[in-house]
């Protein structure tokens, strides 16, 4: 519930460590703007430190951003429960780690019990997996999170809309995501429109 007493749809986010963390902070950013939305955030270890090297911020800041964050060894926390409703959860960026660990119910951190959680209610799981080339095993984890019900998203670059920068690029991506999970957004330009 917000402040004034309206009630607000909750979703996961998680990042791992992978490259491309903006593609996380920059999905958080936009959710924090848009306040129908709470989010509930959960960063690994590994995204801890791909945001210091990559995005050189503190993670802690990027925790701010949601409106409840977690520690990823809490394995009690609210959204390790599937009583504890969301419209879903997106790992941005998902490494092929977090993936696999998805693909075969390892549920041994809090991000991937979140995850494993979201797949046994039925939930929408999209997984922003950073990695290529892709091998076969990775191929295979793939197959096994979309037979399970998730959505493997890769962040691939869309140039119709004609980007001028990185940060255009970023939020096509990030404007795709929140399609998945129905929000409205006004990132980028429709083909089309």
């Amino acid at each position: 519930m917000t402040n004034d007493g309206e009630d607000r749809s909750r979703l996961v986010v998680g990042m791992s460590g992978s490259s491309a963390p903006q593609l996380g902070i920059a999905l958080l950013t936009e959710l924090r703007a848009f306040k129908a939305v709470e989010t509930h955030f959960v960063l690994s270890e590994g995204a801890r430190r791909s945001i210091e090297l990559e995005a050189g911020l503190d993670p802690d800041q990027v925790a701010s951003l949601a409106d409840v964050s977690y520690d990823p060894r809490d394995l009690g926390a609210a959204i390790a429960s599937g009583s504890f409703l969301t419209q879903g959860m997106v790992v941005v960026p998902c490494s092929m780690r977090t993936l696999s660990n998805i693909a075969t119910g390892n549920s041994d951190n809090l991000l991937t019990r979140a995850a494993d959680v979201t797949l046994k209610e039925r939930r929408r799981l999209v997984l922003v997996a950073r990695e290529s080339p892709l091998n076969l095993v990775h191929i295979r984890n793939m197959e096994t999170v979309t037979l399970a019900g998730a959505t493997v998203f890769p962040p691939v670059l869309a140039l119709y809309h004609r980007p001028a920068s990185v940060d255009e690029l970023i939020s096509q991506i990030v404007g795709k995501v929140l399609d998945q999970f129905g929000i409205a957004h006004t990132l980028f330009r429709r083909w089309g429109e």
